[in-house]
């Protein structure tokens, strides 16, 4: 018999590690989201009880799969509609009597389409983020409502009509057809990437980063990549993402203040990451398929592989902010863009295109803007300007570190 410490924690580990690849392939069997996580639910809960008596199966994943089966057999029987599901029955039960419990393989790996489908560009994007968190990576609704600072309930509904606009919409448990793909993975890597960019940089409270965001991402992310190992850009988000983590233990003090970049104490960067980051761009920048994962991956790693901040070859990284403004000119890339150059060239020149990336007015509101104009501002000499910056920064800004960082950066000029 288990104890109840290591049964906790076996169960913990397959779900959070198998959940996605078990309900992807259950999703594809009953053909319906809310029914194959319901059974999934009350397989876990079954796991509790049999595990602790009979201990663990040879493969717990497999175990799971089956057990979910037999409850989304149960739970059809019990639908008042049952008359009309009998050959939804019938196949359940002929998968079920094909099944292997001591066999991992007997579960297809069918999370591509499930992906595809929780990233639908029908859904809100909210939705696809919260949607992909629950199927692929497992967490709970209480866990994807902390992260957008959601109460559960509302999160709970959330989800439940995200599941059933699915199934009303007919949107398909399949990978896209060829001629839609490209489009479609933009969206899969664009969820990703919010969720580890909410991790990375968060947008509210306390804490400058949320870990369990930035492994959820990075392992989503490694999953694709596994299922679409030819995708350039797939690999240049994973690399991207590995190197901006690299460096997240030095984003903060020992007094749990926020260290910019030019301060950071690269002795503490986690030089594995760096290794496999650059080691992707290796393979699949050769392929000469650039996009704006890679390109952002290939300035990271500009920045990562500096022995010091003094070394930075902002003329490199500039002429790649300059692909990347060609292929994807949007407001955020040009006020980087800017950045950039304030150090290759002049501030005067970035704040010229500070101007132009904010003469539209889609910028009013947008906290990173003022942040930059502050930067370049204060290496200007125009201290006055600045600090009116800053100011209307702190002003946006909703996370405590990054208010105070601003304060302490207005108070110094």
């Amino acid at each position: 018999m288990l104890p109840p410490a290591a049964l906790e924690r076996a169960i913990n580990r397959t779900v959070r590690e198998q959940w996605g690849r078990i309900l992807a392939s259950l999703v594809k069997s009953v053909g319906d989201l809310q029914l194959a996580e319901d059974s999934l639910q009350d397989a876990v809960v079954s796991a509790m009880s049999h595990w602790q008596t009979n201990g663990l199966p040879d493969s717990p994943a497999a175990w799971l799969l089956t057990a979910a089966r037999r409850k989304a057999i149960d739970r059809l029987r019990r639908d008042r509609s049952f008359a009309s599901r009998q050959d939804e029955i019938a196949y359940l039960a002929e998968l079920e009597n094909q099944a292997h419990n001591d066999e991992a393989d007997v579960i297809p790996d069918k999370r591509l389409e499930m992906i595809f489908t929780c990233c639908h560009p029908a859904l809100a994007e909210k939705t696809r983020v919260a949607l992909t968190l629950r199927t692929l990576g497992g967490l709970t609704t209480e866990e994807i409502a902390h992260a957008f600072l959601d109460k559960p309930d509302a999160m709970a509904q959330r989800l439940v009509r995200a599941k059933r606009k699915i199934s009303l919409a007919g949107i398909p448990y399949k990978i896209p057809d060829a001629e839609v793909l490209p489009e479609r993975i933009a969206s899969v890597l664009s969820v990703i990437y919010l969720i580890f960019n909410e991790g990375y940089a968060a947008t509210a409270g306390d804490r400058l980063t949320r870990t369990d965001l930035i492994e959820e991402a990075i392992r989503l992310a490694r999953i694709v990549r596994q299922l679409m190992p030819d995708d350039t850009e797939v690999g240049g988000l994973l690399a991207l993402m590995l190197l901006h983590d690299a460096r997240r233990i030095a984003r903060t003090g020992k007094h749990g203040e926020l260290v910019p970049l030019e301060k950071q104490n690269r002795a503490r960067w986690d030089k594995a990451k760096i290794a496999e980051g650059a080691a992707i761009l290796e393979q699949v920048l050769p392929r000469q398929r650039p996009g704006p994962y890679q390109l952002q991956a290939a300035i990271s790693a500009l920045h990562a592989q500096s022995p010091s901040w003094q070394a930075t070859d902002w003329p490199q990284i500039e002429a790649l902010y300059q692909l990347l403004y060609a292929i994807q000119p949007s407001p955020v890339i040009r006020i980087n863009q800017a950045v950039v150059v304030s150090y290759a060239r002049s501030p005067e020149t970035a704040l010229a295109m500070l101007d132009e990336a904010a003469s539209g007015g889609s910028l009013d509101a947008y906290q990173p803007y003022f942040a930059a104009r502050a930067d370049v501002l204060a290496r200007a000499g125009r201290t006055q300007e600045a600090k009116q910056c800053l100011a209307t920064a702190i002003d946006l800004s909703d996370n405590t570190l990054e208010k105070t960082f601003l304060s302490d950066k207005a108070a110094s000029l």
